[in-house]
């Protein structure tokens, strides 16, 4: 038995496979005579794959946000965190996330000990079937956070905020709470002490009052996201640059 941690870096799916942004990271590999590859893959908001096929199948398990999956000749069918999809031996599909929130899934296929590889076709055309959500009105539950204390909240401000590629927010703070939401980029985040999380298309992520934030750093793909900020009577919104020891 080997116990491997969640890699904490992951890379682009091939441009070739997928129409929009989307991100791999290898959780498991074959080894010896086990075929049994594992991937997650996170999509972003809009991102799909091309029509394709694996030749031994697929399962792909949903584990948060929403999509889309749809095989050929068959409705698209909205998927949710907790649904399991199995894909046949060399049935022509496709995945992905629907227009206005991100999706993340496991996928898990049995690699053919001949080299078969899985076979690409073409993109989702618009004049495929629309996907039509089962309800009229979805909701997805993505940040539920409890403030130590309570809080007299008498205004709300939304910012959207772009930070240019590579450039960092610096080591800071704010005399509020501020809650965000990546809407196109990226960014490496953490408060100060914990360890870093990449953020991108469709996280959330949650700043605390009167807490050392030690990155909020755009990537090379910059950064633009929706952030809102809950004050008291008489405060205005504030972050503080706190100078680094030894600057």
């Amino acid at each position: 038995m080997h116990v491997r941690p969640v890699p904490q870096t992951s890379t682009p799916a091939p441009a070739d496979a997928i129409s929009g942004s989307a991100w791999v990271t290898s959780l498991a590999v074959p080894e010896g005579p086990s075929r049994t590859r594992v991937d997650r893959v996170q999509f972003a908001p809009g991102a799909r794959t091309r029509w394709h096929r694996h030749p031994l199948g697929q399962v792909l398990v949903i584990t948060d946000g929403t999509g889309y999956v749809q095989r050929r000749g068959g409705p698209a069918q909205l998927v949710r965190p907790g649904d399991t999809v199995r894909v046949a031996a060399g049935e022509w599909h496709w995945h992905g996330a629907t227009d206005t929130s991100a999706m993340t899934h496991l996928a898990i296929e049995e690699i053919p000990g001949d080299g078969g590889e899985t076979e690409i076709g073409d993109p989702v055309a618009g004049g495929e079937p629309a996907p039509v959500p089962a309800e009229p009105v979805t909701r997805t539950l993505v940040l539920e956070q409890r403030l130590p204390a309570p809080r007299l909240v008498d205004l709300v401000e939304v910012r959207r905020i772009t930070i240019a590629p590579g450039y960092g927010a610096g080591l800071h703070v704010h005399n509020g709470p501020v809650f965000g939401s990546i809407e196109t980029g990226s960014a490496v985040y953490q408060i100060e002490g914990e360890p870093e999380t990449l953020l991108r298309p469709g996280d959330v992520f949650h700043e605390p009052e009167a807490t050392r934030i030690a990155r909020f750093d755009a990537r090379e793909d910059g950064v633009t996201f929706l952030a809102q900020f809950p004050v008291g009577p008489g405060e205005t919104p504030r972050l503080d640059l706190i100078e680094e020891e030894g600057r």
